[in-house]
């Protein structure tokens, strides 16, 4: 059995690359605290062409993965090929869900984010580094308790822990 500890994290590779690169960044400077260790660097393969050769590259991925990242955009909602396939492995791993909204917001965005996590068991949260890394220290142990409770919906920090995050 794999250990997981990685974050996997999905978004459009068309036009949201610069916001992962940024997360990746965050990480590799060492005067910022941005603890992320990164499911994309397993079993990596940039030649794969096929489809199903790629989905079985990224499932190898999916066993090392501790929490499931999205990053949300204008556009993720309508990426079935991927980032829905993505969201699906995600769910029924029962792995912690972070939702990312690169437009600000800190609550479920209806207009944007994919509807088959909507109603899902989900935290939402801004693109800042500090509630980013607030929400990976802190949503998989609230997660497996709400698991545990069998609630379901989408949750978000009230502004108060945004303060004491500084944002």
């Amino acid at each position: 059995m794999a250990y997981r500890n990685k974050i996997y994290v999905s978004f459009d590779a068309d036009t949201d690359m610069h916001y992962y690169r940024l997360m990746s960044a965050w990480k590799s400077n060492p005067n910022i605290y941005f603890k992320f260790y990164d499911a994309h660097k397993i079993n990596s393969n940039p030649n794969l062409k096929s489809e199903t050769l790629i989905k079985r590259q990224l499932q190898v991925r999916f066993l090392n993965t501790k929490i499931f990242v999205i990053l949300v955009g204008q556009n993720t909602r309508y990426l079935y090929k991927y980032v829905r396939w993505e969201i699906e492995q995600a769910l029924k791993l029962n792995l912690p869900i972070i939702v990312v909204n690169k437009n600000g917001k800190r609550i479920l965005d209806r207009q944007l984010c994919p509807p088959i996590i909507r109603d899902e068991l989900a935290v939402h949260v801004c693109f800042k580094r500090a509630i980013i890394m607030y929400a990976l220290n802190n949503w998989p142990a609230e997660h497996r308790q709400r698991s545990q409770n069998k609630e379901t919906g989408n949750f978000y920090y009230l502004d108060y822990v945004y303060k004491s995050v500084g944002i």
